[in-house]
């Protein structure tokens, strides 16, 4: 897909059928959050991207092609070794760093996130393009050189300087389709999330 000239996805294809999606970004950093909390368990998570992306009531009975266009809207329509860390290493959170976010898309882009809309395929293509002279991507460039043993001293410095504010937890390399797919392919699934199975 060709951001400059086709369509955004309002809609998935499942079972042959176009299912209408919430494609604004808000919806999809829900999703993203759900997926960076640690309390949630993987249930969980995968609920909240049902129930966000599709709306209640409104989710498609084919569960695995769910997952998989879910899952590839979610990467913006990237294939998933584009979007994924092969390490785990991870270098910012959409939770921990909010405000700097904020800030960057303001700075960088003149936009305002709390009145913005944007497809979520609009804001990625946005975020991937802060500037290098925002306090978000410096904290995102010295995560990356301190985790990659890349550091200078005085970069290990600032990093334990800012403390809390430069510490990220790493991603679970089992994505979560991996995780909890035979559970999700149940009748118990079924008549938890349907009501029937």
């Amino acid at each position: 897909m060709n951001l400059l000239c086709d369509a955004l996805p309002d809609s998935l294809e499942i079972d042959g059928a176009k299912v209408p999606i919430r494609s604004d970004f808000r919806t999809a950093l829900k999703i993203r959050l759900a997926f960076e909390d640690a309390t949630l368990t993987e249930r969980e998570k995968v609920l909240v991207l049902l129930q966000n992306l599709f709306g209640k009531g409104k989710i498609p009975r084919n569960i695995g092609q769910v997952f998989e266009k879910a899952s590839w809207f979610i990467r913006g329509g990237r294939p998933p070794s584009d979007t994924e860390l092969d390490d785990g290493k991870r270098y910012y959170s959409f939770k921990k760093d909010a405000n700097l976010i904020y800030a960057a898309f303001q700075q960088t882009h003149g936009i305002n996130l709390k009145t913005a809309q944007l497809h979520w395929w609009e804001f990625l293509a946005l975020f991937d393009d802060l500037g290098a002279e925002t306090s978000f991507s410096s904290l995102v460039h010295l995560r990356y050189q301190v985790k990659n043993d890349k550091a200078e001293q005085y970069e290990i410095d600032r990093a334990r300087e800012i403390g809390p504010a430069f510490e990220i937890e790493d991603v679970d390399l089992a994505s979560w389709q991996e995780k909890d797919a035979a559970s999700l392919h149940t009748e118990a699934f079924n008549r938890a999330f349907y009501g029937e199975g």
